[in-house]
């Protein structure tokens, strides 16, 4: 009992670091020169901000 519960501690304990690693390195470039150069250049955003649902793709809409 004590062994799947270090796992799963140490588990949820990445994914958790996971989270806050790719966030710091996604706004450290959003906010850097480069980013925003490339922001306002080629009118890049973020992939998350373009697409809010599965209903964008949906075929019906047109």
């Amino acid at each position: 009992m004590g062994l799947g519960l270090g796992v799963i501690s140490y588990i949820v304990g990445l994914f958790i670091l996971y989270i806050i690693i790719e966030t710091a390195v996604r706004r450290g470039i959003n906010s850097s020169i480069i980013g925003q150069y490339l922001e306002k250049k080629y009118g890049i955003k973020d992939i998350r901000e373009k697409k809010k649902s599965f209903l964008d793709d949906d075929l019906d809409k047109d």
